[in-house]
């Protein structure tokens, strides 16, 4: 079996690239399904996620380049686009970068908790798709734990840093009484849910949440005081907003250019801020060419989370030393499935001798064999079937000078030295 790891991040990828490589969480089950009938892949789940796309596998061989092959085919790119912007892992170091994902260590924010949320996404996705096994299987139950203990052992987590911490942030070096001003929340995931109760916490004066469902929307309203509307009344609404912080998994933009300038209209040009977390994004990016808006989108938010980064780096160390003794502990993990095959041919290997043995000591009971006879000789006779072949090893390997067999065959059976 052969580990892999393949993906483009925050760090590695600018947003237009990202956003070519997303996998809509409509596309996944056929994405996973397709990737799971190439030729030597095993088991398979995909991540994807505003910052990032990941690709897990296990693989038959380590020919996996038809890996990257599929990945431009299905999202229809030219051949080679991803290149420059990839990193790929192998055995250790592909479970260490899972292990560091599910712990926020990879994160544009340091040690954000969304993205374990969106890992056990992943691995349901792949779970209900059927292109999940034991060794894949086994690796993330193991990232969730490693997550788990990180987050109770250091202080990861102690500071309310996010994505949607940062946005709010930023609004509020922009207007600096948030009470004044109304913010307008496209989507109803997990970061604008965080976003929601960052504003409404720092009292701002009405939120209006945006979504395709309805009932989302108002189900996040009714926790932060505010109103929900659904997207087909996104435009009717938009000149209220003085703060606009969309999220959605829409393909397509939700806000073109002609939207807020009739907005901007009808607020006499008073400014909007927008902040645009989406990718593929939300927001037209010609927005940001308005006078009067105040465009950013996610990657211009790393210089806001730096700021806030300082006191989890400590606890990233302490978070690193627990990830490379649970790296090792899950490649001797997967260094004993190696034995396992073995270990069943010598069971069942023993099992047939047994049974052979025991047919012929019932068989010289029939025949009038003493008891006692018939156990001796059934002792003796599986003794000898058992220890045959070792034993022929054995002394062919002194024939051939092969100590190593000799010392194995000695931690094997726990043999002392004979003094």
């Amino acid at each position: 079996m052969h580990l892999v790891t393949y993906g483009i991040n925050h760090n590695t990828a600018p947003v237009h690239i990202r956003e070519l490589f997303a996998f809509d969480v409509n596309q996944l089950p056929v994405a996973l399904s397709a990737l799971h009938q190439q030729e030597s892949v095993l088991e398979v789940v995909i991540l994807s996620t505003c910052n990032r796309t990941e690709i897990y596998c296990c693989l038959d061989d380590d020919s996996d380049n038809q890996i990257l092959a599929w990945l431009h085919q299905f999202h229809q790119q030219q051949v080679d686009v991803i290149a420059p912007y990839l990193y790929h892992y192998q055995s250790d170091d592909a479970i260490r970068h899972l292990l560091r994902v599910a712990c926020g260590l990879d994160s544009m924010v340091l040690g954000e908790p969304q993205i374990l949320g969106q890992l056990k996404d992943a691995y349901s996705q792949s779970l209900n798709a059927v292109t999940l096994g034991k060794s894949l299987g086994r690796l993330f139950q193991h990232a969730f734990a490693v997550a788990k203990q990180v987050r109770t052992d250091t202080a990861i987590g102690n500071s309310p840093v996010s994505v949607a911490f940062a946005a709010v942030s930023l609004a509020k070096q922009i207007f600096s009484n948030l009470g004044d001003s109304t913010a307008l929340l496209i989507g109803a995931g997990d970061t604008i849910e965080l976003a929601a109760r960052h504003l409404f916490d720092n009292g701002i004066k009405r939120l209006i949440i945006a979504n395709r469902t309805i009932e989302r929307a108002h189900n996040l309203a009714m926790q932060v005081d505010g109103y929900a509307i659904s997207l087909s009344e996104l435009p009717a609404h938009l000149a209220e907003a003085d703060i606009v912080i969309s999220s959605t998994a829409s393909q397509l933009p939700i806000l073109g250019k002609g939207a807020v300038e009739r907005a901007l209209k009808q607020r006499k040009r008073k400014p909007i801020f927008m902040v645009d977390i989406a990718v593929p994004r939300d927001i037209e990016a010609e927005v940001g060419q308005l006078e009067d808006i105040y465009l950013y989108c996610v990657d211009d938010l790393k210089e806001i989370i730096e700021e806030n980064l300082q006191s989890r780096r400590d606890a990233a160390l302490q978070a690193e030393e627990i990830i490379d003794s649970q790296v090792d502990h899950f490649m001797a993990w997967l260094r004993t499935q190696d034995a396992v095959p073995v270990i069943r041919a010598i069971r069942d290997n023993a099992e047939e001798m047994s049974k052979d043995s025991l047919v012929k000591a019932m068989r010289q009971l029939e025949q009038g064999m003493a008891p006692e006879q018939a156990m001796a000789e059934l002792a003796r006779s599986l003794t000898n079937k058992l220890l045959h072949e070792p034993s022929r090893q054995l002394r062919q390997s002194g024939f051939d000078e092969d100590g190593q067999l000799l010392d194995s065959a000695r931690r094997l059976f726990n043999i002392k030295d004979q003094k």
